[in-house]
């Protein structure tokens, strides 16, 4: 007897457990679910509302109230089913994102990448100072150049009638700027004799001979031949 008393108050709670869910789905969905008498137990439907069973109001006020509320959790679980299924595409792909990823960052060999960045970077720097170096190499000797004597024109004629072989001759030398220096040298029977001429700015405060100008032209590039 102690035993079937047991095994019926647990019925009881039970059915009071049901009871009360089942009023909690009545608050939240407006389903008329019935009288509940005070032991617990449901003791009449109304009859009136037996058409309207399965039906939210909720579901009244957006036009989906011809609609049993079974296929909207059914359309629920449809969703969650490709929600899911796309979870799982996004894992997948992430994780063959993830070994890609690996692979470049450690290397073929399992090497950090993290050297190899460094190392170029060393090399960059390395390079931009050599190349600083070279630009002010450069711009020095570009300067020096300005100066050097890179400009020449020679002229070869006879000083004397009874002298041949030409072997008196006038030398201009400039620079950059066209600064430089005349050489005239008379071959003559008693000796050479050898002068100079300051040229400054392609220009002689002397007046030059046929043959220096000559020379002073082919240094300017004013004479060709």
């Amino acid at each position: 007897m102690l035993y079937f008393q047991i095994l019926i108050d647990a019925i009881t709670q039970a059915r009071l457990m049901l009871c009360r869910n089942m009023v909690i789905l009545e608050s939240a969905f407006q389903i008329p679910i019935g009288a509940i008498s005070q032991s617990g137990t449901v003791i009449c439907w109304e009859e009136e509302n037996m058409n309207n069973t399965g039906y939210s109001e909720l579901l009244n006020t957006i036009g989906l109230g011809n609609i049993d509320i079974g296929y909207f959790f059914i359309g629920l679980a449809v969703l969650l089913v490709i929600l899911l299924i796309l979870v799982i595409c996004l894992i997948v792909k992430t994780q063959k994102l993830k070994r890609r990823l690996d692979k470049f960052v450690l290397g073929k060999d399992g090497v950090s990448l993290e050297q190899d960045i460094i190392a170029l970077f060393e090399d960059n720097k390395f390079l931009k100072i050599n190349t600083d170096k070279n630009k002010a190499d450069i711009r020095t000797l570009y300067k020096r150049m300005e100066t050097a004597y890179q400009k020449m024109g020679l002229v070869k004629y006879d000083a004397f009638q009874q002298m041949g072989g030409k072997l008196s001759f006038s030398l201009a030398l400039l620079n950059e700027n066209n600064d430089g220096f005349i050489i005239n040298s008379v071959h003559s029977t008693d000796g050479c004799y050898s002068y100079t001429k300051e040229i400054i700015s392609g220009e002689c405060s002397i007046t030059l001979g046929k043959e220096e100008q000559k020379a002073l032209s082919i240094a300017m590039g004013e004479d060709k031949k």
